[in-house]
């Protein structure tokens, strides 16, 4: 691409507009002519003409310029820079830097020249010129010790990567088939189509497709897919039968409506797809004051024709009309709809109808949900929140008004999301999905705090799954890629090892390019084959790919640990806390007893000192299940024997840890000056008999819910 100068003002207003939606995703061209006043032909036009750049290569090359400077001046990492530069696709934002700046990102800081030994270290320079290996074969020759900590985690940023893509549905076998007990009673709604003379009108009909879908949620016995996954049919020619099948689905809802004036016509069918035969279908010519009798009525035929156990409470929600005021429900409509696409602008809009809507009624709790929904997106991605007091008024009167609403639940649990006070979102969430047990939101929310704020392992797969089934709007082979990648790491997480490597494979033939898939992959492939050479080796190419990986670094350091191989681990972890320096970031303390004991071997008996009062200082504060773990290898260094025994017998009582700790535990070097103490294998025994307890109990639990 063409090196673009900003000279003119009109370019540099035009950059700064999109600095200033850096983190917007959605931010593109329209958005651009949009803000700048422009029609979208002349913005093309005069971009063209004074860059040569096309609008969009033009945002993007602004996109790309801002993240240069922050890998060179930031402590960020590549995946996080991807985001805030407005990438939701790592490897794709790795693509289009490399072509701009002819390297990719992990080469814009040079920190490997600065740690180079002298010349005559043969050993050290092997360790970080060693070229990568091609070799991908699998790890199935043992290796006599490969050794471990507590708390090991595989992908420190995959969460946050992932939580975009968790959408497409994931079966237990293969890719094509229809699990029967997942689909007896499971429906997709279509996109209602507007019949109506005024195409203005869309937004209603949007609305009666929304409250039907939205109904039918509120019933467990059934499983119902997100708006979002099937928005992608609103003009798919394909059939029933095939829709039905992509979606994992029996039933079919498909719908046309129109507003005239005060009436209001919805024609609807439900659809039998393995048949392909319609089971039931009616027509409604209501007047627009009871349109909510309409919706409840749709939503109420739908289950009996499918024969779904409604209990008295469901029926109940469903009965509810969400405000009194027509009006008020219409402006609400307007300003949801525009809300489906989360630029900023569309969100400021969709506020503005929500505010319409509650000046008609002010006790209109959904208006009041989705109005502080809409400011939490709004500050999204941003460092320096400028919503929240905005989000929690508006949270709170949504629950004063209608605190048995999972929207009003789910809007309170942002609140707490966007102040990092996870604990306090959980009950939120988990509250909000008594009340809609089909709701992908909440169930996708509930699966990321699992996953890396709250970290519960069986929760996790269980959100994991759930939220893959109801929420299938994943369209690409990229976006496919990282829904498996996010579910194998649920699956190995919980010990289910065949089942994680299959969903890793599948992972990889998606997308090829996915930076985190093979770094997954090579810990999975440990875990069953136990191959500590290979698994070393592999480690340490996937470094090489992106030496900003901070992550990979830390685990290439702790194999060296691992194996005994003090100068090795110490060469990394001297990397490693130089980089940490130089940011003047805290990351890894539960690794610094592995950096002392490496440090000490090396000599640097101060240096040792440090890292050892900062691993105490870590234990002192570590609220996590795996603070006692810690305690038992902080006293193994210290000699006191009884004390670790008396921590492991504290830690075998605690549920749903990672299954690294299983795979790992006996092998770390600190682990042998405790084997001969009279209680050793009985504690280390307790505590795997505790973790395949657990994954029993999970297996059994998940096949009960037809989630695996």
């Amino acid at each position: 691409m063409s090196q673009t100068s900003y000279s003119s003002d009109f370019l540099n207003r035009a950059k700064t507009l999109v600095l200033d939606e850096i983190s917007n995703e959605q931010f593109g061209v329209s958005e651009l002519a949009a803000v700048m006043n422009m029609s979208r032909s002349s913005l093309l036009r005069k971009i063209k003409k004074q860059t040569g750049l096309s609008a969009s290569q033009f945002i993007r090359k602004v996109r790309l310029e801002e993240a240069k400077i922050l890998l060179e001046e930031t402590e960020f990492t590549v995946s996080e820079i991807s985001y805030k530069v407005g990438f939701s696709n790592t490897s794709y934002f790795i693509k289009c830097f490399r072509e701009e700046f002819g390297f990719p990102p992990g080469e814009s800081r040079k920190h490997l020249e600065e740690y180079k030994e002298e010349p005559g270290k043969k050993n050290d320079e092997e360790v970080l010129n060693t070229k990568p290996s091609n070799e991908t074969a699998s790890l199935q020759k043992p290796s006599k010790s490969f050794l471990s900590r507590h708390k090991h985690k595989i992908i420190i940023v995959i969460a946050a990567l992932v939580i975009a893509y968790i959408s497409f549905y994931l079966g237990s076998t293969s890719e094509d088939a229809v699990a029967i007990s997942n689909t007896q009673k499971s429906i997709a709604v279509l996109p209602f189509k507007n019949m109506s003379a005024d195409s203005s009108n869309l937004y209603f009909v949007n609305g009666l497709m929304e409250a039907s879908l939205g109904n039918l949620q509120k019933i467990e016995d059934l499983r119902v897919i997100s708006r979002t996954s099937v928005e992608k049919y609103r003009a798919s020619k394909q059939s029933v039968v095939e829709i039905a099948k992509e979606l994992n689905v029996k039933y079919i809802v498909e719908g046309s409506g129109q507003k005239n004036k005060n009436e209001v016509l919805l024609n609807i069918q439900l659809v039998d797809a393995t048949t392909d035969t319609p089971i039931w279908t009616a027509q409604y010519n209501y007047e627009l004051d009871d349109i909510f009798e309409l919706q409840n009525t749709v939503a109420k035929k739908i289950a009996l024709a499918v024969e779904a156990n409604i209990t008295p409470k469901e029926l109940a929600r469903i009965d509810k009309k969400p405000t009194k005021n027509i009006e008020a429900y219409d402006m609400f409509l307007q300003g949801y709809e525009i809300s489906q696409n989360k630029t900023a602008e569309n969100l400021q809009q969709a506020i503005l109808y929500y505010d319409k809507a509650i000046s008609l009624d002010p006790e209109f709790a959904m208006a009041y949900a989705h109005k502080a929904i809409a400011y939490y997106y709004l500050d999204e991605f941003k460092i320096k929140k400028k919503y929240v007091n905005e989000l929690n008024e508006n949270a709170d009167k949504a629950l004063l008004y209608d605190a048995k609403s999972d929207i009003s639940l789910m809007a309170k649990a942002l609140y707490y999301v966007a102040t990092h006070e996870f604990n306090l979102a959980i009950p939120h969430l988990e509250k909000a999905l008594e009340y809609n047990p089909n709701s992908a939101g909440v169930v996708l929310f509930l699966s990321d705090l699992y996953a890396r704020a709250v970290p519960n392992t069986a929760k996790y797969l269980k959100y994991a799954l759930k939220g893959i089934q109801l929420n299938i709007e994943a369209n690409d082979s990229i976006g496919k890629s990282y829904i498996y990648l996010h579910l194998s790491n649920a699956l190995i997480q919980t010990g289910f090892v065949d089942e994680a490597l299959e969903n890793i494979d599948k992972s990889l033939r998606y997308n090829p390019n996915n930076e985190y898939a093979p770094f997954l992959k090579i810990f999975i492939e440990y875990a069953k084959y136990k191959n500590l050479e290979k698994t070393t080796e592999l480690l340490e190419n996937e470094w090489r790919k992106d030496t900003t990986r901070l992550d990979i670094l830390n685990e290439v350091a702790k194999l060296n640990y691992y194996q005994e191989n003090y100068k090795k681990a110490y060469k990394f972890y001297k990397i490693l806390n130089t980089i940490k320096a130089e940011r003047q970031i805290d990351v890894f303390p539960h690794e610094s007893l592995k950096m002392a004991i490496c440090y000490e071997n090396m000599g640097l008996e101060e240096a040792a000192k440090q890292f050892y009062n900062s691993y105490s200082v870590y234990c002192k504060n570590d609220k996590s299940i795996y603070k006692s773990a810690s305690l038992a290898f902080k006293h193994i260094y210290n000699g006191n024997y009884d004390d670790a025994i008396a921590q492991f017998k504290v830690f075998s009582n605690k549920s749903n840890f990672q299954y690294w700790m299983v795979v790992f535990l006996q092998q770390d070097p600190l682990i042998k000056k405790l084997q001969s103490h009279n209680e050793y294998h009985k504690v280390i025994q307790s505590i795997k008999d505790k973790f395949w307890e657990d994954h029993k109990e999970i297996k059994q639990t998940l096949k009960q819910n037809n989630l695996l």
